[in-house]
């Protein structure tokens, strides 16, 4: 529609809200509009909505002492020039105001801004979700669960399924699953208010990444609405949409060993720094591999890396006991240094079986749920 919409908005409101929806939007897409913000005007509501097909953002700003709406309407104005227009603007307010052919004009102060717009109709419609499978979780628990899992999420193309983190959702609680093949983890996270039907939802990592963002840090609420291939969260005036991963996520239970061999307890901040130190030689090699020993009838852990190219380097690790068979493993750094840099406890337990076979990390005396699995390299 053609209207002259027009409002008066507080700028730090407004841009606060902004930014969030800027979020959404991609400069590199393939669908010109977009590129642009769409902003909506009704008698009560501010809505201003962004997308790049796999996510999109919407949110509104209500009517308030801060927000005064003149006349309704809609138009999609270009998103990164627009923002950064009302980011320079000199007053604490700004006029809008849609002129005939979607001219748009913005004015502060002494400062007045025209620009091109687009027609709001030929935006794309946001999917309908219907709220009757909604549940609420707390911000914090969810964005704990995305931060200990979504590293480890593939970015490969050639399993799609695997670019996502693998939630179910229960009555009692979240179980995620993240994995690249190589490396995996799996975090449980009791709920007070689960769903009242299991629910399970393969996100991509990318929105899970965004989303995490958006959620502050004084812990709301979030309600997952699920829907076909999409899912909308809610976090106080803000609808975060992402599109959902199609296919069966692997499963991975059988992946993860049952016993152990040789288990090692250790305080995951000194590992973390002999990893440092060691991986300085291992990342100037072509293959990027340590080498762990572990003597259990000298109690004496090794670790070592070298580049032929560089020199190597060897260190004794402090650890607070070590049980089982001696064993030798070679395995990728970062992988367990990603491991460790999201570690529950200031403790962890590794356990180790045979030195082809993926060796676990769970935290110490814990009754919390993590389990991370590393698969180690294969040196010979």
């Amino acid at each position: 529609m053609e209207g002259h919409m027009k409002f008066i908005i507080d700028r730090n409101l407004f841009l606060k809200n902004l930014n969030n929806v800027l979020k959404a939007i991609s400069s590199n897409t393939a669908i010109p509009i977009l590129k642009g913000i769409k902003i909506d005007l009704s008698e009560n509501t501010l809505t201003l909505t962004g997308s790049d097909t796999n996510i999109s953002i919407k949110i509104d700003i209500p009517k308030s002492d801060d927000l005064h709406i003149e006349s309704t309407g809609s138009i999609v104005l270009p998103a990164r020039f627009f923002s950064e227009i009302i980011k320079k603007l000199p007053g604490k307010d700004f006029s809008f105001e849609v002129k005939d052919s979607f001219q748009t004009k913005i004015m502060s102060e002494n400062s007045d801004f025209t620009i091109n717009g687009l027609d709001a109709d030929n935006y794309p419609k946001l999917p309908e979700i219907t709220r009757e499978s909604s549940f609420v979780i707390s911000g914090k628990s969810f964005k704990e669960v995305i931060s200990e899992t979504v590293f480890a999420v593939a970015n490969q193309e050639n399993r799609p399924i695997l670019n996502g983190v693998n939630f179910d959702f229960n009555p009692k609680e979240i179980n995620a699953i993240a994995t690249d093949s190589h490396r995996l983890s799996r975090r449980t996270l009791k709920l007070a208010t689960g769903p009242a039907v299991a629910t399970n939802l393969v996100i991509p990592g990318n929105s899970l990444i965004e989303l995490s963002k958006i959620i502050a840090d004084d812990d709301p609420q979030v309600t997952v609405i699920p829907g076909e291939n999409q899912v909308l969260f809610k976090i106080s005036n803000i609808n975060f949409y992402t599109r959902l991963l199609e296919g069966s996520y692997p499963d991975t239970e059988r992946l993860i060993p049952q016993e152990a061999t040789t288990t090692v307890e250790l305080d995951a901040l000194t590992l973390a720094r002999s990893l440092e130190r060691v991986s300085l030689l291992a990342h100037e090699s072509r293959n990027n591999v340590v080498k762990m020993y572990l003597n259990v009838e000298d109690q004496i852990i090794k670790l070592s890396g070298d580049s032929a190219e560089v020199g190597n380097v060897a260190e004794e690790l402090a650890f607070d006991s070590l049980n089982g068979e001696n064993l030798e493993i070679s395995f990728n750094p970062d992988y367990l240094r990603d491991a460790l840099r999201v570690s529950i406890t200031d403790s962890i337990v590794i356990k180790f079986t045979k030195p082809l076979r993926p060796f676990v990390v769970v935290p110490k005396d814990s009754d919390e749920k993590f389990i991370q699995l590393i698969t180690p390299v294969r040196t010979f």
